[in-house]
């Protein structure tokens, strides 16, 4: 059976409201929760963005199904300090915490002060944290002097187990790259035919464990106030898909973002039928072994509520 997960998206709701929002999630019946790990929002009008690793403490504490994150160690994070947050979360909540790892957005990292690398340098950077980060989740002291820096490091607080790391892609050449180290994948979209070449990619490259889909979408009363949700709260993901990953500021997303309904309509899925959504979560998620939902919108308790009346039941007879 599919797992139907919530996404908790910093960027968009205080880390007060989104703790009550994932408490509601569980409530109305969602198997599991994701959140993402900014320092920015996306865009002026989201306006927020809290730290992830506190609030995922929180959620966890107050919450009895698993919870992950995506997040990128190497520039914002270094790995010692990465692996030492998910050993304390895993030993205080075995089982139920997973990280994604990807290798980063400059609109997080580029506070550092630090240059931005290429694409196939911050890959490179990111498999020298995955190795730092697995050998500190073994019990190992680890001294590295390469790419990443790391002196007589040593995890003290371990878990029983380390948690499943996933790696985190949108193409099928970086699902292919991420099936050389993780322990299952995670990728974004709605298009069922860009979603399953990635997922596919993945698993020809003999990669391992669950593959995860994040799927934004806007659900509401009409379908105009479904457009209009998507135009004020996602419309940064219409920017330019090679420019996403080294743009700095909310600002600059702003700039380059098309706000057309056509442009929008190829990044969120947006809908006011019920029915006709789910069949189309359904769709994009086939073959996926866990799909986690990410309504655009700020209002999430009426969205939650109407998960538990109407979307819910109706994407769990097509999954």
């Amino acid at each position: 059976m599919t797992v139907i997960g919530y996404h908790a998206s910093h960027e968009q709701l205080p880390p007060g409201m989104l703790l009550t929002a994932v408490r509601l999630a569980e409530a109305v019946g969602f198997d599991a929760a994701m959140c993402s790990d900014h320092l920015a929002p996306w865009s002026r009008a989201q306006g927020e963005s809290g730290y992830a690793w506190s609030w995922i403490g929180a959620a966890l504490a107050r919450t009895d199904f698993p919870i992950g994150m995506v997040t990128a160690p190497g520039q914002r994070y270094h790995p010692v300090i990465t692996a030492q947050a998910m050993a304390t979360l895993e030993e205080m909540f075995p089982g139920r915490f997973w990280a994604a790892l990807g290798s980063g957005e400059a609109l997080n990292e580029h506070v550092t002060g630090d240059p931005w690398p290429p694409k196939a340098e911050r890959e490179a950077r990111l498999r020298d944290c995955v190795s730092v980060i697995r050998r500190l989740l073994a019990g190992d002291r680890v001294s590295v002097d390469a790419r990443i820096r790391v002196h007589e490091a040593r995890i003290w607080s371990l878990p029983a187990s380390p948690p499943p790391l996933l790696g985190a892609a949108v193409s099928p050449g970086t699902a292919q790259w991420a099936a050389e180290w993780a322990d299952g994948l995670i990728t974004v979209g709605s298009d069922p035919a860009a979603t399953a070449e990635v997922r596919a990619a993945y698993r020809q490259a003999s990669g391992l464990g669950p593959t995860v889909l994040q799927l934004h979408l806007s659900l509401e009363d009409s379908e105009d106030s479904a457009l209009q949700v998507a135009q004020e709260q996602w419309v940064h993901a219409t920017a330019p898909a090679d420019r996403m990953w080294d743009l700095r500021q909310p600002e600059d997303f702003e700039a380059l973002a098309d706000p057309t309904e056509e442009k929008l309509r190829s990044a969120v899925l947006i809908g006011c039928d019920a029915e006709d959504v789910a069949r189309r979560i359904a769709e994009a998620a086939g073959g996926f072994d866990e799909v986690y939902l990410h309504h655009v919108g700020t209002d999430q308790a009426a969205f939650l509520r109407r998960c538990e009346s109407e979307l819910l039941p109706a994407l769990r007879s097509r999954l």
